[in-house]
């Protein structure tokens, strides 16, 4: 009954972040998926992950795992990611239209502008602590009772 209301609020409420996680999951169709949550996950090759409405992408090999070999396995940082983004979809669920202004571009700033890569890789900051993946992890976990990222840094 939770996943038929998650699912009924990201159609609506959400419906534009759903409308392109439908656009990329198709174009992803191939790929192994599954249902966490409500959400329909799907593993692809992609070295980052993304949440749009109840469309989860997690990348299928955690790239910054060999950076905390020995404190994680591959299995527990995959876990904690998809509990991380699926914190964003829940601030899908709470921010409804302004996700994508008020998470979806700073979020995708903070990852990828060059200068700020940088500056986390040689300050060893967490791209964790920035406050759209600070509040999806605490989201995340509230939701889930499972453990998130943290503020572990992977860059």
């Amino acid at each position: 009954m939770k996943a038929f209301f998650y699912r009924l609020w990201q159609c609506t409420w959400g419906i534009l972040q759903t409308l392109l996680g439908l656009i990329v999951f198709l174009a992803n169709v191939k790929r192994k998926h599954y249902v966490y949550h409500g959400a329909i996950v799907t593993e692809w090759s992609d070295m980052s992950s993304v949440s749009l409405g109840m469309f989860v992408f997690v990348t299928a090999e955690p790239y910054f795992y060999k950076k905390l070999e020995g404190k994680y396995s591959k299995e527990e940082l995959s876990s904690r990611l998809l509990v991380h983004e699926y914190g964003h979809t829940i601030q899908s669920l709470i921010l409804g239209p302004l996700y994508l202004i008020a998470i979806g571009i700073p979020s995708t700033l903070w990852g990828w502008l060059p200068n700020l890569a940088q500056t986390r890789k040689t300050e060893q900051i967490s791209y964790f602590s920035f406050f759209t993946e600070r509040w999806a992890n605490s989201l995340g976990e509230k939701v889930t009772g499972e453990p998130s990222m943290e503020f572990l840094v992977i860059d």
